[in-house]
C-alpha cells in the first residue's frame, strides 16, 4: 500500500523535489509523474495554496481533490529529475571560500603567523599589565606565601580557561572556520529548526556548505535534544536570549577593553616620573584611544602584518624579563605549579582570597578573542602560536613578576613596570603601549565579526559593513559601530577612571561571554559531535563550574561602578531583542497577508492591468508565496510590467554560499503570467558588492538557464508517453510514498473555477503587443516555444529594468497592550528608519527605482 501525502502541505513536498545543483548532479534519483503537459511547477508549495501559518488555501483543494481521487486516471510514468529549481553561478567574488593555508608555502605561513600575533592575541598578551595589580589590591600580600598562591591560581586559570577549554575544545566548535557566539547558534539552527524567523526552505539544507551531521537513529539522545529544540517554543526564545546576551557582552567586552589595556599600559608613566598623575594618565589614555579607533579601518590583514613585529617583541619582553627576575630575586616561584597553593591561599585569605578571584580572571581576558577572530586565520594556526609561543612566554611573565613581589610587597600597585629592570624600562614602556594599543584592537575586530553574523541572521539592525581585504572576506569595518564603541569607552573611563573598578566590570563582561560560550559548545557537543556523555560533563561541569566562581566574585564588587558595563550590556540586549521581535512579527504578518493564488488566477494573466514592456525587480523579504504588496502595486500602478521577478534576499545559516548555488528559481504562474520567483541566497559570511547592472545581467542569464532547464525536463516527460493532450492544464500535486521509500506524484484536477484560463480579449492584446506568451500557439513544438519565451525575456531586458521597492511596515492595534505599542510603534520603528537597507548594496540609480509603502496592523 502507499501512504498518500499533500505535496502542498507547508514545507513536506518540496522536500521531496530533485535538486539540480551547479554542475549537472542531482541529490536524488528520476522520478514518477502523472503524465501532463504543465506550464508551471504544481508541485511548488512554496508559491501555491500553502501557508505556514495556517492559511486554509490547502484545505480548500484537498476537499475537492479528494473526492474526485477515484475518478482521475493516474498513469505513471518515468522522468529525469525535476527541475523545479536550478542553480546558477554567482559573481566571482574574492575569498568567497574558506580561508585555507594548508597549500601555503612557508613564508606564507610565516607571514600568517604574524598577522595571528597582531590580531588575536593583543589581548591576551596584555593581561601582565594589570593582573596582579588587581588581585592585591583585593587581597593584600602578608606574606611571600600569598604571591605563591595568587600565582598558582593564575598558572591554573591559564590552563583550564585559554588552554583546555577554548584551544583544546571550543575552536574546533567553530562554523567551517567562522567563530564566535553567532557562529554557535548558526551551527545549532542548521541541526535543529530553532529559529524564531519560519523563512526556512528543505532547498537550504541542500547547500553544499551547510554539512549536516544528522544525528543517527542509534544514538538516542541526539534525537531526542534536536526534538525537544525544535518542538519547545520556549527552548528557542531561551536559547535566543542566550545567544543575545552572549553578543551583548562582547560589544560592551569591545568598550572594556580598549579603557583597560590603555589605561594600564599609560599607568607605568608613575612608575617612570613620579611627578604623574592620575589626570594626566587619564588624559593621555583619550588621546591614544581616539588614535586607536582612527586606524581601525585600515583592516586587520594590514594592521596585522604591520603590529605582528611588534607584539613578538612584546612576547620575548615578557618572558626576557621573567628570566631576569626569577635569577635575580626567587626561583622558588615554580612551587607554583604545585595546586595545593591554591587551597592554602584561601585557607590563608578566605573571604580576601575570593575577591581576589575577580582580578585573577584578567588573565585569561582575551580568550573569547581567538574564538571570535577564527575567521581571520585558522585553527592549526591559533592553536600552535599560543601552545608554542604565547602561553610560555606568559607563564614566564607571571613567574617573573611573582619573584619580584616576593621580595618587594609594596609595589604591588604597578607590579609589573615595577618588576621591569630600570636600564631597560622606556623601550619596555614603549612597546608595551604599542602591545595595549594592538590588545585593543583584538575585542573590536571581534566584535564587527560578531556584529556582521548577527545582521546577517536578522538579530541586530542593518549596518554600512567595508570589507578591508581582497583576499579574505572576513575582514570587515563597520564604521558606526567602530565610532560608537569609542564614544561609549571614553565615557566610561571618563566615569570610572579607578583601574580597578575598570578591571571589575572588564571580567563581568569576559565571564559573561564565557559562560555563554560554554552553554553553546555543551549543546553541540550533545546534538552535534555526540560526544560521550562523560566527557560532555566532564566539560561542562569544570569550565562552568569554574565561570560561576569567577562570576561570584566580580558581582560582589559591581556596586563600585562596574555597574556601568552591566547597563551598556542590558541596552544593547535590549535593541537586539527588539528588533529580533519587530522582525520576526513582519515576517509572519507578511506570511498571513500574502496574496492568495486563486486571486492571481481570477485576474488572469495582464494581472488586472496593462502589462508594459520591461522587468521587475520586486524585492521583498518573502521567501514563500506572493508578498502582498505586490497587490499594492498592482492597485497603485497604472501599469505592471510584462515579467515580473520577485527577488528575496536571504541569508541561511552558513558561513558561505558557493558561487555555484547562489540563486533558487521558480515560476510562480502558469508561463503566460511571466511570474518567477529568484531567492538569492548568501551566508552570513558572505560579501554582495556587485554593483545593479551586474546584478541584472547575472539574474537573467541564470533566469534563462532554468528555463532551459524546465523545457529539458517537459520534453523527457513528453517522451514518455505522447498521448497527454488532453490532460488539464492546471493540477494540485499529490504524492506518494511507497514501503521502499520511493517517491511519486499524482496529478489531481484543482476546482472547476479554478481551471477556466481561457484568454480575455484584453489579456490577447496584451500579449500581442509584447511578445505572446507561448500558451497562446499550441501549435508550437517545444524548442520553438523555448525559443519564443527566451525571446520574450530578451525584449523585455531590452525596454529595461526597475527595481520595485515595497516597505513593508508594522503597526500595533489599538487594542495591543500598551508596551506591545511602545515596542513596535516607537523603538522597532526607529530602529528599522535608521537602519541601512538591503538594497543599498546594489546602488540602484534613482530613475530606476519605484517605491511602495504598506503597513501592516499587528
Amino acid at each position: 500500500m502507499f501512504s498518500v501525502e499533500e505535496g502542498s502541505s507547508g514545507d513536506g513536498g518540496s522536500e521531496m523535489d530533485d535538486e539540480i545543483t551547479g554542475d549537472g548532479s542531482t541529490t536524488s534519483l528520476s522520478r514518477w509523474v502523472f503524465d501532463e503537459k504543465n506550464d508551471y511547477d504544481a508541485v511548488d508549495d512554496e508559491d501555491y495554496d500553502e501557508d505556514d501559518d495556517g492559511y486554509d488555501e490547502r484545505q480548500h483543494g484537498d476537499v475537492d481533490s479528494d473526492e474526485e481521487d477515484d475518478n482521475v486516471e493516474q498513469r505513471l510514468i518515468r522522468t529525469s529529475p525535476a527541475v523545479d529549481s536550478f542553480d546558477v553561478d554567482a559573481l566571482e567574488i574574492p575569498g568567497a571560500q574558506k580561508n585555507d593555508i594548508e597549500d601555503s608555502s612557508v613564508g606564507r605561513k610565516l607571514i600568517l603567523a604574524l598577522q595571528t600575533l597582531g590580531v588575536v592575541f593583543g589581548d591576551i598578551g596584555t593581561s601582565p599589565l594589570y593582573t596582579f595589580s588587581v588581585m592585591f589590591n583585593r587581597s593584600p600580600i602578608n606574606d611571600k606565601e600569598d604571591v605563591i598562591g595568587a600565582l598558582s591560581l593564575v598558572i591554573y586559570t591559564l590552563i583550564l580557561l585559554p588552554l583546555v577549554k577554548y584551544v583544546f575544545f571550543v575552536l574546533w566548535a567553530n562554523d567551517d572556520g567562522e567563530g564566535g557566539t553567532f557562529a554557535l547558534y548558526s551551527l545549532i539552527c542548521r541541526h535543529a529548526n530553532v529559529s524564531l524567523i519560519p523563512n526556512q526552505l528543505p532547498s537550504d539544507a541542500r547547500i553544499s556548505g551547510f554539512g549536516l551531521k544528522v544525528p543517527s537513529p542509534e544514538l538516542e539522545r541526539s534525537l531526542i535534544i534536536k526534538e525537544k529544540l525544535e518542538a519547545s517554543m520556549v527552548l528557542k526564545k531561551l536559547l535566543l536570549i542566550l545567544v543575545l546576551a552572549g553578543t551583548a557582552m562582547v560589544i560592551a567586552d569591545a568598550v572594556v577593553t580598549p579603557a583597560m589595556s590603555v589605561m594600564s599600559a599609560i599607568g607605568g608613566l608613575k612608575v617612570g616620573v613620579g611627578a604623574i598623575e592620575q589626570d594626566q594618565v587619564l588624559v593621555i589614555s583619550v588621546s591614544f584611544l581616539v588614535i586607536l579607533f582612527s586606524v581601525q579601518k585600515y583592516g586587520a590583514s594590514k594592521l596585522g602584518l604591520a603590529l605582528g613585529p611588534a607584539l613578538l617583541l612584546w612576547f620575548f619582553c615578557l618572558a626576557g624579563i621573567g628570566i631576569y627576575n626569577i635569577a635575580k630575586y626567587d626561583s622558588s616561584v615554580f612551587r607554583a605549579f604545585n595546586p595545593a597553593h591554591i587551597y592554602f591561599f584561601f585557607k590563608r585569605n578566605s573571604v580576601n582570597a575570593w575577591y581576589a578571584l575577580g582580578g585573577c580572571v584578567l588573565c585569561a581576558t582575551g580568550s573569547e578573542a581567538m574564538f571570535a577572530d577564527l575567521s581571520y586565520f585558522s585553527v592549526h594556526s591559533i592553536q600552535l602560536t599560543f601552545t608554542l609561543l604565547v602561553l610560555p612566554c606568559l607563564l614566564l611573565g607571571y613567574l617573573g613578576q611573582a619573584a619580584y613581589l616576593s621580595e618587594n610587597f609594596s609595589h604591588a600597585e604597578n607590579a609589573f613596570f615595577s618588576s621591569v629592570p630600570s636600564f631597560i624600562f622606556w623601550p619596555v614602556f614603549l612597546i608595551s603601549n604599542i602591545a595595549a594599543l594592538i590588545a585593543s584592537r583584538a575585542m573590536t575586530t571581534a566584535t564587527f565579526t560578531c556584529i556582521k553574523q548577527s545582521i546577517a541572521l536578522g538579530c541586530f539592525p542593518r549596518l554600512k559593513i567595508i570589507h578591508t581585504s581582497k583576499k579574505f572576506i572576513g575582514q570587515i569595518y563597520i564604521p558606526v559601530l567602530n565610532w560608537f564603541l569609542l564614544v561609549v569607552c571614553l565615557i566610561v573611563i571618563c566615569s570610572i577612571s579607578n583601574i580597578f573598578m575598570i578591571g571589575n566590570a572588564y571580567g563581568i563582561a569576559e565571564l559573561g561571554i564565557m559562560m555563554t560560550t560554554t552553554i553553546l559548545v555543551t549543546l553541540i557537543m550533545l546534538l552535534i559531535w555526540q560526544t560521550n556523555i562523560i566527557v560532555v560533563c566532564l566539560f561542562a561541569i569544570v569550565a562552568l563550574g569554574v565561570e560561576l566562581i569567577f562570576f561570584s566574585s566580580v558581582l560582589s564588587s559591581v556596586a563600585d561602578g562596574s555597574w556601568i558595563i552591566l547597563v551598556f550590556a542590558a541596552i544593547m540586549f535590549f535593541i537586539m531583542y527588539v528588533w529580533n521581535y519587530g522582525s520576526k512579527l513582519k515576517y509572519e504578518t507578511e506570511v498571513q497577508k500574502k496574496l492568495p493564488m486563486d486571486l492571481l488566477r481570477e485576474l488572469g494573466s495582464n494581472l488586472g492591468t496593462i502589462r508594459a514592456p520591461g522587468i521587475g525587480l520586486l524585492y521583498n523579504e518573502l521567501a514563500k508565496g506572493v508578498p502582498a504588496i505586490f497587490g499594492h502595486f498592482l492597485t497603485t500602478l497604472p501599469a505592471i510590467h510584462s515579467m515580473v521577478i520577485f527577488v528575496c534576499i536571504k541569508y541561511v545559516p552558513v558561513p558561505s554560499v558557493p558561487q555555484s548555488e547562489r540563486f533558487l528559481f521558480r515560476r510562480v504562474c502558469p508561463r503566460s503570467y511571466h511570474l518567477f520567483r529568484c531567492v538569492a541566497r548568501y551566508g552570513y559570511k558572505d560579501v554582495r558588492k556587485e554593483n545593479h547592472q551586474a546584478f541584472e545581467q547575472i539574474l537573467i542569464e541564470s533566469l534563462e538557464k532554468f528555463i532551459r532547464k524546465e523545457a529539458q525536463e517537459r520534453s523527457l516527460e513528453s517522451d514518455g508517453d505522447h498521448n497527454t493532450d488532453s490532460e488539464d492544464d492546471t493540477t494540485l500535486s499529490r504524492v506518494l510514498i511507497a514501503p521502499n521509500g520511493s517517491v511519486y506524484s499524482l496529478g489531481v484536477p484543482l476546482l472547476a473555477e479554478h481551471m477556466d484560463f481561457n484568454q480575455r480579449p484584453s489579456e490577447k492584446r496584451s500579449s500581442m503587443d509584447f511578445g505572446a506568451g507561448p500558451s497562446n500557439e499550441p501549435a508550437l513544438d517545444a524548442e520553438q516555444s523555448l525559443e519564443k519565451e527566451l525571446s520574450f525575456i530578451h525584449k523585455a531586458k531590452e525596454s529595461g529594468v526597475v527595481y520595485l521597492l515595497g516597505h513593508g511596515d508594522i503597526r500595533a492595534t489599538k487594542d495591543s497592550w500598551f508596551l506591545k505599542k511602545l515596542v513596535i510603534n516607537y523603538m522597532y520603528a526607529f530602529l528599522r528608519k535608521n537602519s541601512r537597507r538591503g538594497i543599498t548594496n546594489l546602488s540602484v540609480p534613482h530613475s530606476h527605482l519605484m517605491q511602495v509603502g504598506m503597513t501592516y496592523m499587528v
